[in-house]
């Protein structure tokens, strides 16, 4: 029997699938050139339980703290991890045992660390550089990324790193500055930056961008993959 739970999140899960696959046909792209990846944060392990259900694969975190144990807790799924939040080197070692892929790679420091504890786990972690795209403006300071014009030398160092391998870039449309309410500019700009990427590390065409209010801005400039969580999940519990 379907639990109550279960259907709410199928009949979320079920339109973002409508919008996804419409824009899409809207961008004329095959719906399999985008990967949905569910962020689950503040939701349950059995929140993950029922997407794996529904046939969801890619799940997503943005605190070490939680991911770590619902990852242990579903580690029977199957899934991929996918880690999103701007991550400090002393949880690195924690992240290495369970992500598969990290989208906020955005200092050398951290590629060294993040090396060091993969080949500790034997395992290859899939690395993005998280752009910022307002790095250069005031309000910016303090916040995760990497300026466009570090792209290149930030990707040199993940690309020598044992144990990481270069998969791509991810970026959130600014809030503030000149891509403030212009999503779709904030994305075909990443967009420019992982051409020029992709001439020097081919196999990093991986384009993370988009979340529940702006997915169609992002498959339309070409994203890969798009992080939803709200549109599935429903509105987040304040943290405490």
């Amino acid at each position: 029997m379907t639990d109550a739970r279960e259907a709410e999140l199928a009949g979320n899960l079920a339109a973002v699938e409508e919008r996804i696959a419409a824009a899409c046909a809207a961008a004329g792209r095959a719906r399999d050139e985008v990967t949905l990846v569910v962020v689950t944060k503040t939701y349950p392990a059995s929140d993950v339980r029922h997407l794996a259900g529904l046939g969801v694969r890619h799940v997503a975190e943005n605190r070490d703290q939680e991911a770590a144990g619902k990852a242990k807790e579903t580690a029977d799924l199957g899934l991929a991890w996918h880690f999103v939040g701007q991550l400090q080197t002393n949880k690195v070692r924690s992240v290495a045992a369970y992500a598969d892929e990290v989208h906020s790679v955005d200092r050398v420091r951290l590629v060294h660390a993040l090396s060091a504890a993969a080949v500790r786990e034997g395992r290859e972690i899939g690395c993005l550089l998280q752009v910022a795209l307002d790095a250069d403006e005031e309000h910016a300071r303090g916040r995760g990324g990497v300026a466009p014009a570090q792209v290149g030398e930030l990707a040199d160092a993940v690309a020598a790193a044992d144990g990481l391998r270069l998969d791509g870039l991810m970026t959130v449309a600014p809030l503030a500055g000149h891509y403030a309410g212009r999503q779709r500019a904030a994305f075909e700009r990443l967009m420019e930056i992982s051409s020029g990427l992709r001439a020097t590390h081919p196999a990093a065409n991986m384009v993370s961008a988009g979340m529940s209010s702006d997915l169609e801005d992002a498959v339309a400039a070409g994203a890969t993959h798009v992080r939803v969580g709200t549109a599935v999940l429903g509105v987040r519990p304040k943290l405490r």
